[in-house]
């Protein structure tokens, strides 16, 4: 089917969207990734995607941009059907993406990258001088004070972020689509890009806007339609829908009738009083720019202390800076009162260990075998003289694949075949043959049966009750609530409120969650 002409002004009706998705469905090897969506942004307006962790945004922003094909639906563009065969097609259509991950050429110039594929020419050449003027003026257009000669890649994260947004404005675009466009950008810079939004929106172009951060959200946008498992759970007006309603409707919890307890393995009947003892993990003023904007923490032996907050908030990011896989600009991290080292050899020598959340990416080595992969970092405490006692190391793997009821045919079977939850648990095994004292939990229950499920929670009881310090990061808010006895709420990289007792409970996170940095 043919793309609309670039030059070719759109024939629409009245309020009907310049592009919009009807019924779209897309699946990825028998995985169902967007369901019967309906989505339209009409010129002029500022329309919030918004959504958690695999609920659809970048399929639907890749399928709107031609990057994918839909199995189902139809896709309009200036008000007829059209199918993009790839994103140059989208892009020459007038449809313009600025992606978080900045996808310029970093070993061009900041010029050569703002008229990519539409240089100025003279005689058939390219008319540099012409090409390095008119990006001096764009630049200085939107505050982006940079010599357009240097080479792109040479330049911060932020200022790349505002190259391609200036490449996005200078295209004549009738759509610009922004996928968490302030996630690397400076506040003056933020505040730049809003004044672009506002002056792109006054021209009457449509923008998608995608942001995990609710104050933008109710800052620029008229609109919003909220993702939640591959389908459309809400769409209209911003105004009018509190933040409360908003957050519950990326959650999937209905605020007047959430479920307070009952539905996970944990008994929480552990936890140390407060005051009886100084914390075994102590985080002050956590800061990585950019990532992190302040986050403090502590943790007791035997007390699980959950981390909450929407996608984006800051919960992974603080769990990889408190065990040292990620550096931090700024804070103090201590260990049983003794100040810690940055890097992740200083942390597990202190007895600070992560269990991470993508077990498959960064958690256990698939061509190894369960005995090998429960070895791998404690092997350098087993040895004597450089020798490892084959005896040791089968007491070693056989205490823990019981304690942790760990099935496989047995200890030399390669972890890649056994089910995600036993992977989960050989993962465990690693760090506490370890000996730690805190344990950090990355969604430990993600992508594991329910049966599984259970265990880990069981699990985790358990290991508290032992006297293990544990931080529970997990976008189930019953699991959170029902396994930690104090929860940190994180917004925007820093640590806004601290729920404890009473507190603790569904409502009381999403309200804090929801809840505006101003107090309101």
């Amino acid at each position: 089917m043919p793309e609309p002409s670039p030059a070719a002004e759109p024939v629409l009706t009245a309020g009907e969207s310049v592009l919009a998705a009807g019924g779209l469905g897309k699946s990825f090897g028998g995985v169902v990734a967007l369901r019967g969506v309906d989505f339209g942004v009409r010129a002029g307006e500022v329309h919030a995607l918004v959504g958690e962790n695999g609920a659809g945004k970048s399929t639907l922003i890749k399928l709107l941009t031609g990057v994918y094909r839909p199995d189902t639906g139809e896709i309009r563009y200036a008000g007829r059907p059209v199918r993009f065969a790839a994103p140059i097609d989208a892009q020459r259509a007038g449809i313009a993406t600025i992606y978080q991950e900045v996808n310029l050429v970093g070993s061009m110039s900041v010029a050569a990258n703002l008229f990519l594929g539409r240089e100025p020419r003279r005689a058939g050449l390219v008319d540099r001088r012409s090409m390095h003027r008119r990006a001096r003026e764009l630049l200085g257009g939107l505050g982006i004070r940079v010599d357009p000669r240097r080479r792109l890649g040479s330049l911060g994260l932020g200022t790349q972020q505002m190259v391609a947004l200036a490449r996005a404005v200078s295209s004549d675009a009738r759509v610009v689509i922004m996928d968490e466009p302030t996630s690397s950008l400076e506040p003056r810079e933020v505040a730049t890009l809003f004044d672009t939004v506002r002056g792109l929106r006054e021209r009457g172009i449509a923008i998608v806007f995608v942001s995990h951060r609710l104050a933008e959200l109710y800052e620029l946008c008229e609109t919003v339609t909220v993702l939640r498992d591959g389908a459309v759970v809400h769409s209209g007006p911003l105004a009018g829908l509190s933040r409360l309603e908003l957050v519950s409707a990326m959650l999937g919890r209905d605020p007047a009738s959430v479920r307070e307890g009952g539905t996970t393995a944990f008994t929480t009947d552990h936890g140390a009083e407060d005051g009886a003892e100084e914390p075994v993990l102590r985080a002050r003023g956590l800061r990585r720019r950019g990532v992190l904007a302040g986050v403090d923490v502590d943790v007791h032996a035997g007390e699980v202390v959950g981390l909450a907050g929407l996608l984006g908030s800051g919960r992974s990011e603080t769990m990889t800076a408190l065990a040292g896989v990620a550096p931090h600009d700024g804070g103090a991290v201590t260990v049983d009162g003794r100040p810690l080292r940055s890097g992740a050899a200083a942390a597990i020598r202190a007895g600070l260990v992560l269990v991470p959340e993508d077990r498959k990416a960064e958690g256990i080595v698939p061509n190894l075998s369960v005995r090998e992969n429960i070895l791998l970092a404690a092997l350098p405490r087993l040895s004597r003289f450089g020798i490892v006692s084959p005896a040791r190391q089968d007491r070693v793997v056989r205490t823990f694949m019981d304690r942790l009821r760990i099935k496989a045919a047995g200890p030399d079977q390669p972890v890649s075949e056994l089910s995600g939850g036993n992977q989960q648990k050989v993962m465990l095994a690693r760090w506490l043959a370890m000996s730690p004292r805190v344990l950090l939990l990355d969604e430990p229950t993600r992508g594991i049966d329910v049966g599984a499920k259970a265990e880990v929670q069981m699990l985790i009881d358990e290991l508290a009750r032992d006297g293990l310090g544990i931080v529970l990061v997990s976008s189930d808010l019953e699991e959170l609530v029902e396994g930690a006895q104090r929860v940190v709420v994180l917004r925007d990289g820093a640590s806004v409120a601290e729920l404890s007792g009473a507190e603790v409970s569904v409502s009381g996170v999403m309200a804090a969650i929801a809840h505006e940095a101003t107090g309101g």
